[in-house]
């Protein structure tokens, strides 16, 4: 009963994502939008100070593929020499890797171009949807998802759910700050992130039932 209800909430958050994503992408170029981001922009970059700026670098930096790779590579042995869950190490391979597949994909198709209103470092490529929120939507979600079984304490679980809220909103909250992206761009990153995260535990779950049925 408990896999079948992790099954339906999985499928529920997975529709709400894509639909979600789907109505962002349909309305990124409208006016609304654009006032939209260019206020939290605004908002945002009002608070620009030497410390802010090298606090958001370092979150940037930790957002960065390089060092989404390391940390993957220590979850992954966590996981396998730690843990012993090879079932858990499939699903978190396959989500850190299908996750920027999906990003690159999405570029392409929409290929928006990065703001210009107030850049505090140079970076090339597209802007919709983020790398940088996506990549982290995807780790610290999968993380929270895999860990979350094994601890048995309200507080631990109180701090895993905190901290990885904190990580994916900083992450993103930097790039707007360094002005690399718009906040339409980091929303479309984590709804496109969650559609995929949730839709991969849902895969995951549902073979856990099956092989439990046959079982």
């Amino acid at each position: 009963m408990k896999l079948k209800f992790q099954l339906s909430i999985a499928f529920v958050l997975s529709v709400i994502f894509l639909i979600g994503f789907s109505v962002m992408a349909l309305t990124i170029s409208t006016h609304e939008f654009l006032n939209f981001d260019g206020a939290v922009i605004t908002f945002v970059q009002g608070f620009e100070s030497p410390i802010l700026t090298s606090i958001m670098k370092f979150f940037t930096f930790i957002g960065s593929s390089r060092s989404i790779i390391i940390l993957s590579l220590l979850v992954l042995f966590y996981l396998y020499k730690v843990l012993k869950h090879r079932l858990e190490l499939v699903l978190f391979i396959a989500v850190m890797v299908g996750s920027p597949l999906l990003n690159l994909i999405l570029k392409l198709f929409f290929q928006r171009a990065r703001p210009e209103l107030h850049r505090l470092i140079e970076i090339g490529g597209y802007s919709f949807p983020s790398g940088h929120a996506m990549n982290a939507f995807t780790l610290y979600g999968i993380l929270t998802f895999l860990l979350w079984r094994h601890i048995s304490t309200k507080w631990g679980r109180t701090l895993l759910i905190l901290f990885s809220v904190v990580m994916i909103l900083t992450i993103g909250i930097s790039r707007i700050y360094l002005g690399v992206h718009y906040p339409s761009d980091i929303i479309g990153g984590y709804l496109a992130s969650g559609c995929w995260l949730a839709i991969s535990i849902w895969v995951f779950q549902k073979y856990k039932e099956s092989k439990k049925q046959r079982g």
